[in-house]
């Protein structure tokens, strides 16, 4: 499919000079609340106003959103700012609403998108639409499931397709709400380098004052935008309280990114980074000998445990392992979060490869 049209043009009607800003609050609460916002977000980088009508809650009893009125309230508020408007839906009925209520941007959540039944009535319902639709990655880190969603809109002929990365659902504790998992979007960018890629720094992080970290992090991997929820008085808002910043910080997040080059064609720049990658790709090559090596020998600890009839897992050996390797990693400099994931990796590897030994 990303052979067929760039998917990336409709940006350029924004004439954007830096990345394509979405902004404004989690939740739509009043009529007044969403028109201050809107006009504190009028003379920004601000292209198109974002708030939840619909909220999908985990648990019943939480605000689920104010319904349909909420969409006459964004319908003022771009009459009033010439902001363009966006809202997320979650089946063939708030679509409706949101075509009659003249809504620009219409996004699919986290949790709409591992339900291809949903994703499928939704791209029936805005079939051929010229309408911006933006698909968020699946809660879970499943690649295929989020391609899939994306194939079921490009089938539907829907013009102008984007897609929003805000990170993962995990049991391990991170420093995250939502861990970002980039190689998932990193993979997702290189299957679809035509595609719009915006990053959801809100939901990823769960806070506020990690935002502008993980929306320079987005920019420096080439992303096209980013979409932060933005409140005038966030600490008393409806839904989403902590991941929510005021008008005025957003503005200064704005100003403080640093948006990069693609690239340099100069020639010293081309030259240095052919010997930096070069050097990359050696060591590269080293880790994967020493990993092969490493499960040469796990191969062996296989055999001697088949032949003593010993259990494959050790939890004692394996958490002194991994509490050493994390000692040993920050002290040259690697992340905790990094060391866990790399070494699980490992020693599940490791257990694949004893439990074909014990089989055999």
């Amino acid at each position: 499919m990303e052979n067929d049209k760039n998917l990336k043009n409709w940006l350029t009607d924004f004439h954007l000079t830096h990345p394509l800003v979405i902004a404004g609050p989690c939740s739509a609460e009043t009529e007044d609340q969403v028109l201050k916002i809107a006009h504190e977000l009028k003379n920004s980088d601000v292209s198109i106003f974002r708030a939840g009508i619909w909220k999908p809650r985990t648990r019943p009893g939480g605000f689920e959103g104010v319904g349909a009125i909420g969409l006459k309230w964004l319908q003022k508020a771009k009459a009033e700012t010439g902001l363009l408007m966006a809202v997320e839906v979650a089946n063939a009925a708030h679509v409706k609403l949101a075509l009659e209520h003249d809504i620009d941007v219409l996004w699919i959540g986290a949790r709409t998108t591992v339900n291809p039944f949903a994703v499928q009535e939704i791209a029936d319902a805005l079939r051929g639409t010229h309408k911006i639709v933006l698909l968020k990655n699946p809660v879970n880190p499943d690649l295929s499931l989020w391609i899939g969603g994306l194939e079921r809109l490009y089938q539907a002929n829907i013009q102008k397709l984007g897609v929003i990365h805000r990170g993962f659902s995990t049991y391990e504790k991170t420093k995250y709400r939502n861990n970002p998992e980039w190689q998932i979007a990193i993979d997702f960018q290189n299957r679809f380098p035509d595609l719009p890629l915006i990053c959801d720094p809100s939901h990823i992080t769960g806070k506020r004052d990690m935002i502008q970290e993980v929306s320079q992090q987005a920019l420096d991997l080439n992303y096209d935008g980013l979409i932060i929820e933005t409140h005038i008085d966030p600490d008393n808002a409806w839904s989403d309280v902590a991941q929510q910043v005021t008008p005025s910080v957003l503005k200064q997040i704005l100003i403080d990114l640093r948006v990069r080059k693609i690239t340099d064609d100069a020639d010293e720049f081309t030259q240095k980074m052919t010997k930096l990658r070069t050097q990359i790709d050696d060591y590269d090559r080293k880790i994967l000998e020493i990993l092969g090596n490493r499960m040469q020998i796990a191969d062996q600890i296989g055999w001697l445990k088949k032949e003593k009839n010993v259990a494959i897992l050790q939890n004692k050996r394996w958490n002194e392992i991994l509490e050493k390797m994390i000692q040993d990693g920050t002290q040259k400099g690697l992340s905790e979060e990094f060391v866990v994931h790399l070494f699980k990796a490992i020693h599940q590897e490791s257990i694949s490869h004893q439990e074909i030994i014990m089989n055999k």
